[in-house]
């Protein structure tokens, strides 16, 4: 092969061979580099590779060289990512319920051309989360993808809600009727995504899990809502609405037991006010949506939380849980 062919090339080529095949751990030599080159077809001189080399630093590569008697030579430094940081999001990757499998090996794929291929092997790495199954559904990409582009707009977008039926099946709800919102934001919560939107017919806020949302197409309308997400705070939304089921948002008081103090600040932020009530015990005021899903929280922590006020819904946690002790105490068994 002539000298002048792929020389223009050489530069992407020698980038290519130091990204895949270097670390701190792996160098490759001059004749070595040399030697891949020619791989490609590629022919070139050791004077050249290091005015090559150097053609890079000046481009903002981190190509270094280690002098040794052993085993000395070049290898890529600094990258867009380092190794700790891939790490932490392949495992964000594979643990997250709302990708496919197929998803999943897609993206951990891509992360990988981050980093040399030895280090890429130890981005080949299984995470287990207990309890945690990956989602059969492809559509939520899209739908993402739709919403921030309705978010970007600023429009109002209509699309079909699916509910799970017996059958194992998702039918759409309101009488497969259209649901028309004005999308205001994104939250991942739980593990699943919600779109968070104004609801201009009921005239409230609302949200609904982005995997449930079918044919969404953006309208011509702009978005209404402002007033109502002007003083808006998300992370106190999702704190407040427990597993994202609506329910009346209202200021309740709550003593914990010292112990849970970790708890309360996971589920409502750390700048969540405890007042001391004595040796054992701490108080606290908080927002949050009444549900069956906010009961079923404190149930959880049994007698380590008592709820102490307002008194309605002190009484409809104790018809809650006077309804779940009928039921049993109903059964033969």
């Amino acid at each position: 092969m002539a000298k002048g062919n792929g020389q223009k090339l050489k530069l992407l080529y020698l980038l290519k061979i130091l990204t895949e095949e270097t670390d701190e751990q792996h160098l490759l030599g001059a004749a070595e580099l040399l030697d891949r080159l020619l791989s490609y077809g590629i022919l070139a001189e050791r004077k050249a590779l290091y005015d090559d080399i150097e053609q890079l630093r000046k481009f903002g590569m981190d190509v270094i060289y280690v002098k040794s008697r052993k085993k000395g030579g070049y290898y890529l430094g600094n990258r867009e990512f380092e190794l700790p940081e891939l790490k932490l999001l392949v495992d964000a990757v594979q643990a997250s319920k709302f990708m496919t499998v197929k998803k999943s090996r897609e993206l951990i794929g891509k992360l990988e051309r981050f980093a040399s291929k030895e280090e890429a092997r130890q981005l080949q790495r299984q995470v287990y989360v207990a309890g945690r199954i990956k989602t059969e559904q492809e559509n939520i990409y899209y739908n993402v993808d739709a919403i921030h582009r309705a978010l970007q707009e600023q429009v109002q977008i209509a699309f079909f809600y699916m509910e799970w039926g017996l059958d194992g099946r998702l039918h759409p709800k309101n009488d497969g009727r259209l649901y028309q919102i004005s999308p205001w934001a994104l939250l991942w919560s739980d593990e699943n995504y919600y779109m968070i939107g104004f609801d201009d017919e009921a005239g409230i806020i609302k949200h609904y899990r982005v995997d449930k949302m079918q044919n969404i197409r953006m309208l011509d309308g702009k978005r209404t809502g402002e007033e109502a997400f002007a003083d808006f705070d998300l992370a106190a939304y999702a704190n407040r609405t427990f597993s994202m089921y609506g329910g009346e948002a209202v200021e309740v008081t709550l003593v914990f037991q010292n112990y849970l103090a970790g708890v309360v600040m996971d589920r409502f932020g750390r700048e969540t006010g405890m007042r001391p009530v004595d040796d054992q015990h701490f108080r606290v005021r908080v927002q949050v949506a009444v549900s069956g899903q906010f009961f079923g929280w404190l149930a959880g922590l049994g007698n380590g939380v008592l709820l102490e006020g307002p008194d309605w819904v002190q009484k409809a946690y104790r018809e809650h849980l006077r309804k779940i002790i009928a039921d049993y105490d109903g059964k033969k068994g």
